[in-house]
């Protein structure tokens, strides 16, 4: 019996839905940076996975 990974999700599709492109691509998306960055919280794009 091998031992299984409950909800193994893909990086991949995990950065198109939540990532900071696709926040970039709304315009809340783009509010919620901008409200982040304001509050000096660094937003930082992920570069390889």
């Amino acid at each position: 019996m091998s031992t299984h990974y409950p909800k193994r999700r893909s990086l991949i599709k995990r950065a198109r839905k939540f990532g900071f492109r696709a926040r970039m691509r709304t315009s809340k998306g783009r509010k919620l940076i901008n409200r982040k960055r304001s509050i000096g919280r660094s937003v930082s794009v992920r570069r390889s996975f």
